[in-house]
């Protein structure tokens, strides 16, 4: 009798070992992804047929949930604080650090686990057909804009915001003053400001842009930085080639809650690393003139410890320092 209830008591705890074993396997369950920006975004944009490779990979769903507002200090504040158990993780980019510059939120990307890199924009200056005398060209664009200070409408996503940041460099870059005009939210707020006529020209990613730009409400006039787009907008210059000195790149990365147990961290990273690099997605991004380039987790930190830097200088000229 006892070496029955012995072997059962054995038995039962094998049953209970090998079931604490199963709940180890990461992930069991879905996994919540907050995008800190509106739908239709730059960030909302490249990150969903990402995240549909990740699923694939990871064998369980992966939840897209929008949380914008307030410079995109709400979502991040999610991810910050959620459990470090891996099922809540998140899109970032450069507000993750000029947050606390901003006053936002009293801690920067050193706090979060930053899990890599999967897709890199370069921002593009357009013009809306929809304006009483459209611009043609950037030539135009900066003629009025230095014949007439801050008659040239300049619409771009909130304060803090990377292509905030790209408006205020191509201001210092061309010598000229613009009546910026930020949004309330990303791209995709200022996409609808220029094709509809609000302001005179925008700048964004492509993906944002591109239904409009296909419908002819917005023009594509020249790419913020050093080179040019991909086909079919290849012909169109750069501000490098037009001699002037403005190049501004948004990487787009993950990021989770700070430590992250190691073994799901290095799952993560493997899995985004693998999915980054897919043929597919990679050819996605391409379309959107985004550059299909996987990031590593420490070379993210090492861009964000630069970058925030030249952001402080910018706001500290513009008087919004707050750090």
């Amino acid at each position: 009798m006892k070496r029955n209830l012995f072997l059962g008591l054995l038995v039962a705890v094998q049953f209970v070992r090998m079931d604490a074993s199963a709940a180890e396997v990461y992930p069991s369950k879905p996994v919540q992804f907050i995008i800190p920006v509106e739908a239709g975004s730059d960030g909302d944009v490249l990150a969903r047929p990402f995240l549909h490779k990740v699923s694939d990979m990871l064998g369980k769903p992966v939840l897209v949930l929008n949380k914008p507002g307030a410079g995109s200090s709400i979502g991040y504040r999610q991810v910050h604080d959620a459990k470090p158990d891996g099922y809540t993780i998140g899109w970032g980019a450069a507000t993750v650090a000029t947050n606390k510059l901003q006053g936002l939120l009293p801690y920067d990307h050193s706090e979060f686990s930053i899990l890599g890199g999967y897709a890199t924009i370069v921002p593009v200056l357009f013009a809306s057909t929809r304006t009483e005398k459209p611009f043609r060209n950037v030539e135009e664009v900066l003629a009025q804009a230095r014949a007439r200070p801050g008659t040239v409408s300049l619409g771009t996503s909130g304060v803090g915001y990377i292509w905030w940041f790209a408006s205020r460099e191509l201001e210092e870059a061309t010598g000229v003053k613009f009546n910026i005009i930020p949004q309330t939210g990303g791209a995709g707020y200022t996409a609808a400001q220029v094709a509809g006529g609000h302001v005179d020209v925008g700048i964004m990613g492509l993906g944002p842009a591109k239904a409009q730009l296909e419908s002819r409400n917005i023009a594509f006039l020249g790419v913020v930085g050093s080179r040019r787009a991909s086909a079919p907008y290849n012909n169109i210059p750069s501000l490098k080639e037009l001699g002037y000195s403005v190049s501004i790149e948004s990487t787009h990365f993950v990021v989770g809650p700070d430590k992250l147990p190691k073994d799901i961290s290095d799952k993560l990273v493997k899995t985004f690393e693998v999915a980054a690099n897919d043929k597919e997605f990679q050819q996605f991004l391409v379309k959107l003139d985004a550059l299909p380039t996987y990031v590593a987790p420490e070379q993210v930190v090492k861009n964000l410890n630069q970058q925030k830097v030249v952001y402080r200088d910018i706001m500290q000229k513009a008087g919004l320092l707050k750090e």
